[in-house]
């Protein structure tokens, strides 16, 4: 499968406080290459978690999600994303640009070449992951220039 192009997106959300009178909880964050377009109308999309990932147990009870579709310039985001085993990603936001979702609440990347806010519509257990299909609640296409992140054989690339 490695062989196969695949653009890169970030998947974010907000993890609620556990205590409503205490912080504001955290902001979650998680490069994905599995994510595509599932239906037009209505609009849904869909990404693959690993099973038992931070992301994985967050949606389970978190149905609000965002999608930024990265940029050829965006490598280090999507590279500090995909780090396995971290306790908080509240240091990994502080300098990226960034806009908290009107509708589900989670950040999306300044510079994306696309950002989608979701919601679950249904979860599908598929061997060691988790596919995910949300409706897109809302869609921006903002005036950011450049070409998609891409991942293939192993290493994110640009398109030539």
């Amino acid at each position: 499968m490695s062989r196969l192009a695949a653009g890169v997106v970030l998947v974010t959300a907000h993890e609620p406080a556990d205590d409503p009178e205490g912080p504001r909880g955290e902001d979650v964050g998680m490069t994905a290459t599995a994510f595509l377009s599932v239906s037009l109308d209505p609009p849904l999309v869909l990404v693959s978690l690993r099973n038992g990932s931070r992301m994985d147990d967050l949606l389970a009870e978190q149905p609000l999600w965002a999608v930024s579709v990265l940029s050829e310039s965006q490598r280090h985001i999507a590279g500090r994303f995909a780090m396995k085993g971290r306790i908080s990603d509240r240091l990994l936001f502080e300098d990226i640009p960034h806009v908290r979702g009107e509708v589900s609440g989670a950040l999306l990347v300044g510079g994306a070449l696309a950002l989608l806010e979701c919601r679950t519509e249904q979860r599908v257990s598929a061997g060691d992951h988790t596919l995910v299909i949300g409706r897109v609640l809302t869609a921006r296409v903002p005036t950011a220039g450049g070409g998609p992140l891409t991942y293939f054989r192993g290493r994110y690339r640009k398109l030539d």
